[in-house]
């Protein structure tokens, strides 16, 4: 409504009329076929759709500054997904040959830690199984590598749910909070900033814990997170999951002028998981997000 609203204003000011039918002067019809049309006959570039919110894009058509978007093509990578080690319901070679028949050139697999004793969270010890049984897949699946990672609890205190030398044999770390989400804003602030110190955190996991139509977000500064995480080289998640959208949409871009890299996790616990991303892309297009911003658009290496 608000960006139609702008769109009408610009056409009023040209003396013109703007309805669900069409540009027109009187009678005369100036566009009424395309969008592009009618934003060129308006002065501005053709906005997509998800940018349409009456703030900054209506300046940044007419100025030629829209970003390129994000495509869900542009992704290389499929973070934060669960096999049948912790919650998830299928196997490690599952997984990954369904994210190699999508087109993904390498996978990370992230099973809960063990204080995630109701999904069944992996011990150090199973952390050790698991690690032997994703070499032996990957060995025999040479287009897409297959990266061991664990989504480790953030505790109370904001340590992380293994010691050091545990997390060091991993490829990546996911930290996530799954409790205690009634702390209160400077607790839980201080909770996040405490695990961001952690040398081996990679990605910090679903970070304001909402479930949409469930669980409000719980209290935290989210400008302190994104400078902590700017300054330490931690990436921030967009949780794909429907039932999550987190981070949200409206803070993406301050996350990003403060450094922050985005990945977006499917956090997928079947195969059927794989169509989280595409919610996923949506959030990071809509907060304006382009390839070069999304850690998964990178080679494995390169992540």
């Amino acid at each position: 409504k608000e960006h139609n609203i702008e769109l009408r204003k610009i056409a009023i000011d040209k003396g013109w009329s703007l309805n669900e039918y069409g540009l027109t002067k009187g009678d005369k019809v100036i566009a009424s076929r395309t969008e592009e049309d009618l934003y060129r006959a308006l002065g501005l570039a053709w906005i997509p759709p998800e940018l349409r919110e009456g703030g900054q894009e209506i300046d940044a058509a007419a100025t030629g500054s829209l970003p390129t978007l994000l495509e869900t093509g542009d992704l290389r990578g499929f973070l934060h997904c669960h096999t049948s080690y912790s919650d998830g319901s299928n196997s490690v070679a599952e997984l990954a040959t369904g994210v190699a028949a999508a087109g993904y050139e390498w996978i990370g697999i992230t099973d809960h830690s063990q204080s995630a004793a109701y999904a069944g969270g992996l011990s150090p010890d199973g952390l050790r199984r698991q690690a032997a049984e994703i070499a032996e897949v990957g060995a025999g699946m040479p287009g897409c590598r297959i990266l061991h990672g664990v989504e480790a609890d953030i505790l109370a205190d904001g340590q992380l749910d293994y010691e050091d030398d545990v997390l060091a044999r991993l490829d990546f770390v996911i930290g996530s909070i799954h409790s205690r989400f009634n702390l209160s804003g400077p607790e839980m602030t201080a909770r996040v900033l405490a695990a961001l110190d952690n040398p081996y955190l990679t990605i910090l996991g679903h970070p304001t814990g909402r479930l949409l139509l469930s669980r409000d977000a719980y209290a935290i500064d989210l400008e302190a997170v994104f400078a902590k995480a700017g300054a330490r080289g931690v990436a921030i998640e967009i949780n794909a999951d429907p039932h999550r959208l987190d981070l949200d949409w409206r803070v993406l871009r301050s996350a990003r002028a403060q450094g922050v890299m985005i990945s977006i996790g499917a956090d997928a616990h079947n195969l059927a998981g794989l169509g989280n991303v595409a919610y996923g892309v949506g959030i990071a297009r809509k907060g304006w997000l382009g390839p070069a911003d999304i850690l998964n658009t990178r080679t494995a290496e390169g992540f």
